[in-house]
C-alpha cells in the first residue's frame, strides 16, 4: 500500500469539520493533516503543510472560497482543490472552475460520493456532483460556452469584493482598513465604487448583496 495522500479540511462550521475529519479517518488512502476555519487560515495551512488536496467550503469567513482557490492555484498549483458546497447556481459553479478548482461536490453528497470525488480529483481528473448541471460544465470545460452578457456584478473588482464581504460581516470602515492594511479613505472609495457600480445606496443593501453572492453566511463577526 502506498503512502496516504494528505488532505487539509477548510470548513468554518466546527461540527461539519469534525464530521468530515472523522469520516475521512476511515480511509486507507487519505489522511487529514490540517484544518482551517476561515479562508486566510486555509491558505496558511496549505503553505505550511503542502497537502495533496484542499477540501474547501466555498462560503468561508475572512476570505471567500473563490478567492482562496485563485490564491492556492497561483501559489501552490500542486495542491488540488475540491470544493464542498451547498451552492448549485450556474454562476457559482462556473466561477469555481474558472478560479481553478478541480472538483465540485455538493454537501448533500453521501459518503461514497465524497470518497469518489476525492479519489477522482487526486487522480488528476475533474469531478462534479451528479446533482448539478453536467451541461453547464461540459460546455465550459470543452471551451464551448457561449459568451454571456456582462452583468453589473462582473464590473466589481476582486478588492471591492473583499471589502463587500467584510461589510457584509459587519465590520466598520476602520476595522476593514486595519484588516486589509489600507487606509480608511481607500475603504471609503471602494465602498463608494461598489455602490455606484451596482446602484446601491445603503449598508443594508450591500449586506444583502454579500449574502446573496455567497460571500457571507453569518451575521456576526468572525
Amino acid at each position: 500500500m502506498g503512502e496516504k495522500k494528505k488532505i487539509v479540511i477548510a470548513e468554518d462550521h466546527n461540527i461539519l469539520r469534525e464530521g468530515l475529519k472523522s469520516l475521512l479517518s476511515s480511509s486507507n488512502e487519505v489522511a487529514v493533516i490540517g484544518e482551517a476555519e476561515n479562508g486566510l487560515e486555509a491558505i496558511r495551512r496549505v503553505e505550511t503543510l503542502k497537502p495533496d488536496l484542499l477540501l474547501l467550503d466555498l462560503s468561508m469567513p475572512k476570505m471567500d472560497g473563490l478567492s482562496v482557490i485563485k490564491e492556492i492555484k497561483s501559489r501552490f498549483p500542486e495542491t488540488k482543490v475540491l470544493a464542498l458546497t451547498v451552492h448549485e447556481s450556474e454562476d457559482y459553479i462556473l466561477s469555481a472552475f474558472k478560479s481553478g478548482v478541480e472538483g465540485y461536490c455538493l454537501k448533500e453528497a453521501n459518503r461514497d460520493e465524497l470518497f469518489s470525488a476525492i479519489h477522482t480529483v487526486l487522480q488528476g481528473k475533474r469531478y462534479f456532483s451528479p446533482g448539478i448541471s453536467g451541461k453547464i460544465l461540459t460546455g465550459y470545460i470543452e471551451g464551448k460556452k457561449t459568451v454571456q452578457p456582462v452583468s453589473l456584478w462582473d464590473g466589481v473588482t476582486e478588492r471591492e469584493r473583499e471589502v463587500l464581504k467584510l461589510i457584509g460581516e459587519g465590520y466598520k470602515n476602520k476595522e476593514i482598513a486595519d484588516y486589509l492594511c489600507i487606509s480608511v479613505k481607500t475603504v471609503e472609495k471602494h465602498r463608494s465604487n461598489i455602490m455606484e457600480k451596482l446602484d446601491m445606496h445603503t449598508t443594508s443593501a450591500l449586506t444583502a448583496l454579500a449574502i446573496d453572492k455567497g460571500l457571507v453566511t453569518k451575521e456576526s463577526k468572525i
